[in-house]
């Protein structure tokens, strides 16, 4: 299994919640098979996001997907501060 694992500075978690609701990248035909959202108690306005996948090329994929259509546009600006921390992860057991 491989994860890719998204953290980001929000301005806002409700406006980013209902952005990542509406799911612009479409994660089920991307291959998603689960995801989790974590934010640390000390700091509401981070975000940890992981989605699962079966096959390493299909993070690629919808990593690069979230960084040509999405991260850059007029969509994400009202949802996130900065630019994103992203690192794909095996499952090592």
């Amino acid at each position: 299994m491989f994860t890719l694992q998204i953290e980001h500075r929000i301005r806002d978690f409700g406006v980013w919640k209902t952005a990542f609701d509406r799911d612009p990248v479409n994660r089920s035909a991307s291959g998603v098979t689960a995801h989790r959202i974590s934010r640390p108690v000390d700091d509401p306005l981070y975000v940890l996001i992981e989605l699962d996948f079966e096959q390493r090329g299909q993070a690629e994929a919808l990593l690069a997907n979230l960084q040509a259509k999405v991260w850059n546009s007029a969509l994400a600006a009202p949802a996130l501060q900065g630019a994103p921390i992203t690192r794909i992860l095996e499952t090592a057991s």
